[in-house]
């Protein structure tokens, strides 16, 4: 048994492909962990997931960059997302969003699973198709989900780990404020670099 990593793009694990000297395609073997990239997107993810995630793995391991509504969350912070939603899944009404929960058509909110200790903030994220760079919606997503991070993938693997009883971790870096869209502020270097420094380090020292 052994980890599978996760990861949307090549991008933001790159720095740990090449110091484990691995090329890069979509699905990575080694003989302590696999490296698949999804795509980005949940569908991609979720796609992805199917094709290659069963019980041979004792640890779903997901990372990559995030946008954080925290500014107490440092750019470049690393955060422990032990909570995850899918947020637009529901119903508009007028303009209110139902959830799906609301709705009577399953759960939208979904957990990391593993007892692995990380020594990193914890957060509580939503997972969009969307991100966010209006200042309207902005307001009322913090007002409906009190939301600290957001990506675009991260409550697919919760969501499938969970239903296949996989412990899951998932593991973000910050590399911007959600705000109205501002390119100029962002740190995605320094975000991949500090994902990419604590993923290889994390690699070399977990034990099966």
């Amino acid at each position: 048994m052994k980890t599978l990593v996760v990861a949307a793009t090549e991008a933001e694990i790159a720095p740990t492909l090449a110091h484990f000297k691995l090329i890069n395609t979509e699905f990575i073997e080694t003989k302590k962990f696999d490296v698949l990239i999804t795509g980005v997107g949940m569908v991609a993810t979720a796609f992805a997931l199917g094709q290659k995630l069963n019980n041979k793995y004792q640890l779903v391991l997901n990372v990559g960059i995030a946008g954080s509504f925290n500014r107490d969350i440092e750019l470049g912070e690393l955060v422990n997302i032990t909570q995850d939603t899918f947020a637009e899944l529901g119903a508009e009404d007028h303009d209110s969003l139902i959830t799906l929960p609301q709705l009577g058509f399953g759960e939208n909110v979904f957990f990391s699973s593993s007892t692995t200790e990380l020594t990193l903030r914890k957060a509580k994220g939503i997972t969009v198709n969307k991100v966010h760079g209006n200042a309207g919606s902005i307001e009322k997503t913090i007002a409906l989900y009190h939301p600290q991070t957001e990506s675009m993938e991260g409550a697919a693997v919760l969501y499938a780990c969970n239903l296949l009883n996989i412990p899951v971790l998932q593991v973000r870096s910050i590399s911007n404020y959600v705000e109205p869209r501002n390119r100029e502020s962002w740190k995605i270097g320094l975000a991949v670099k500090n994902l990419n420094d604590w993923l290889i380090n994390f690699l070399k020292n977990y034990e099966l």
